[in-house]
């Protein structure tokens, strides 16, 4: 960050990747805004970012909303200077083709891609009359590839990918840096070792490697080293697996 402060917004601030990623750039002086459907949820990463000296505020936001989002991102902004803005909405759904409900399939695009288009514009749109940003997308596997019982997700990811693709074309010359990063692996997480354990028995997830799976803080790193890269090599789009992961 410049001698000027300025803030960072996260829609989609879940208890994980969006919670490392709030800590890694408060620890480097930014206001941190999280916004999350249930913003009570987000108490005690405000208590514990306070307590370690840095700013974070937490809101709750329905990220669907064209409303919220841009309320949203005018508080951050209006904090100080809205720098970097990052979408992290997961909406990892998985049911074979004919138990898709439509209604599924709507909520899903709503939450992956319309979401994450919404929050592309509304930043961008304050981004612009700022002199520049940081927008950054966060992939799936499935924004590369469909696999068996994600059609819903892996259509909405992949919608997203290539929103993400099209505002980088756009708003490159215009100093605003945006990327998709493509999060290939199970994060560490204690839902994905319950998954692993549920599916493969309880002594294979006693049984994995170190580094198996993904620190979400090793994640929010990236996000902190793509922020600060020269804008005459910025990355677009960057994927990210642990030394383990096939592909």
């Amino acid at each position: 960050m410049s001698g000027r402060q300025a803030s960072v917004a996260i829609v989609g601030a879940g208890d994980f990747i969006g919670a490392a990623i709030a800590r890694r750039f408060a620890a480097e002086g930014y206001l941190v805004h999280g916004g999350r459907r249930q913003g009570d949820k987000l108490q005690p990463l405000e208590k514990e970012i306070a307590a370690s000296g840095g700013s974070f505020t937490g809101h709750t936001l329905d990220a669907r909303s064209e409303e919220a989002v841009g309320a949203f991102l005018r508080a951050a902004d209006g904090s100080a200077p809205l720098e970097v803005c990052i979408f992290n909405v997961g909406a990892n759904v998985n049911f074979p083709l004919l138990e898709t409900t439509e209604r599924v399939f709507r909520k899903v695009w709503e939450m992956a891609c319309y979401a994450g288009f919404l929050t592309g514009r509304e930043a961008a749109r304050l981004m612009l009359a700022r002199g520049g940003g940081s927008i950054f997308f966060t992939g799936a596997t499935a924004s590369m590839r469909g696999a068996k019982g994600y059609a819903a997700f892996a259509s909405a990811k992949a919608a997203l990918r290539a929103a993400a693709q099209s505002m980088a074309r756009e708003l490159a010359p215009q100093n605003i840096h945006v990327a998709h990063l493509v999060i290939d692996s199970g994060v560490d997480t204690a839902w994905v070792r319950e998954r692993i354990a549920a599916a493969r028995g309880p002594d294979a997830e006693a049984a994995l490697p170190p580094d198996t799976l993904m620190n979400p803080a090793s994640i929010a790193e990236t996000y902190w080293q793509l922020h600060r890269q020269p804008r005459d090599a910025w990355t677009h789009e960057l994927d990210l697996r642990p030394f383990a992961e096939n592909w």
